[in-house]
């Protein structure tokens, strides 16, 4: 009986704290939308884990690395016209453990000649207590 009482108590102890981290991955995701509508790559990219070993996937492969990323987004979106109005639609949050997260999603930017959007997946990784983006696959 003790051990059920345990258990039934750590579980809950676990589920409490994945409860506080759905929150904490989406304030990432809606801090990153704020930076890239006032234009500022920089602090859009804050979001994401700052190593050689970031992954991102679009449209030409993958690249590895903080700065390629920050770099192919500057060349991708010179100005914040080309930026436009970011918009997510966050269709699944799913906690892998207690130090990786899934995020499914879409995208669209609302722009004046145009409005493109796609589809990202995301992997997210507490780390020092943060969650990071640490691999991100758009399309």
């Amino acid at each position: 009986m003790k051990t059920r009482l345990l258990l039934g108590f750590l579980l809950m102890l676990a589920l409490n704290g994945f409860a506080q981290d759905r929150p904490a991955i989406l304030k990432v995701l809606e801090t990153q939308r704020q930076a890239w509508n006032r234009g500022d790559l920089e602090g859009y990219m804050q979001g994401y884990w700052k190593s050689d070993s970031l992954l991102f996937v679009g449209k030409s492969g993958p690249k590895y690395g903080w700065q390629t990323t920050l770099d192919n987004y500057k060349s991708g979106y010179p100005d914040k016209a080309a930026m436009g109005q970011l918009v997510f639609k966050i269709l699944k949050v799913q906690l892998l453990d207690k130090t990786n997260a899934f995020v499914l999603g879409g995208w669209q930017l609302q722009r004046d000649r145009d409005a493109p959007g796609g589809y990202f997946t995301l992997l997210l990784r507490k780390i020092n207590g943060e969650w990071k983006v640490v691999a991100d696959h758009s399309s």
